[in-house]
């Protein structure tokens, strides 16, 4: 592959995998419309516990380490017990897993649509690397036609799989793509 940044950060480079970027971008986009109170907040709490109300969402539960009783959700559901710290978070990580499958189908739809989503890609940050190791690299705009192995793989929390579609969908740079598989951020909208 070409041009593919081997040692990142060798000479002072600050960023990120432009994969890890793009499904912050994604996640953000899965919550917006969300349940937005804290699962820590009584209201926030009982809001997850509907949402998981379901086979699916007691599946997200079980994935996420959460093994008590049925009668136990039921008291957390009613407000009678409070789940303990590591439960509360197991929850909301349920929460955030099962949104996520919820919403990919409907954001694949939207991304992949008129013709596909305008990516920008904001090039790594060399304000640390000294003048002689400094590379010229300009804010690159893509558009992303076909987002479905992208969205498979975040949905899949497949941090690898996600790698490799963002680094197919950066190939569309032309012969410098690798100088962008390290960034400082990403941006697009659905």
């Amino acid at each position: 592959m070409p041009d593919r940044t081997r040692q990142f950060g060798l000479y002072g480079a600050r960023g990120e995998k432009g994969s890890q970027a793009a499904a912050r971008v994604l996640d953000r986009l899965a919550l917006e419309g969300g349940i937005i109170t804290p699962v820590t907040q009584r209201r926030g709490l009982r809001a997850r516990l509907r949402y998981l109300d379901s086979a699916p969402g007691r599946q997200a539960m079980r994935e996420a380490g959460i093994t008590v009783t049925p009668r136990t959700l039921a008291r957390w559901t009613r407000g009678e017990q409070r789940p303990n710290p590591a439960n509360l978070q197991r929850l909301d990580a349920a929460y955030r897993a099962h949104r996520r499958r919820n919403v990919a189908r409907h954001l694949l739809t939207r991304l992949n649509a008129r013709g596909g989503t305008r990516v920008e890609i904001h090039p790594l940050d060399q304000t640390t690397v000294p003048d002689p190791r400094r590379r010229s690299l300009p804010f690159r705009r893509l558009r992303i036609r076909r987002w479905d192995d992208i969205v498979s793989a975040w949905q899949a929390e497949d941090e690898e799989a996600l790698a490799d579609a963002w680094d197919t969908e950066l190939q569309d740079l032309g012969s410098d793509w690798g100088k962008y598989e390290w960034v400082t951020s990403v941006g697009f909208a659905a």
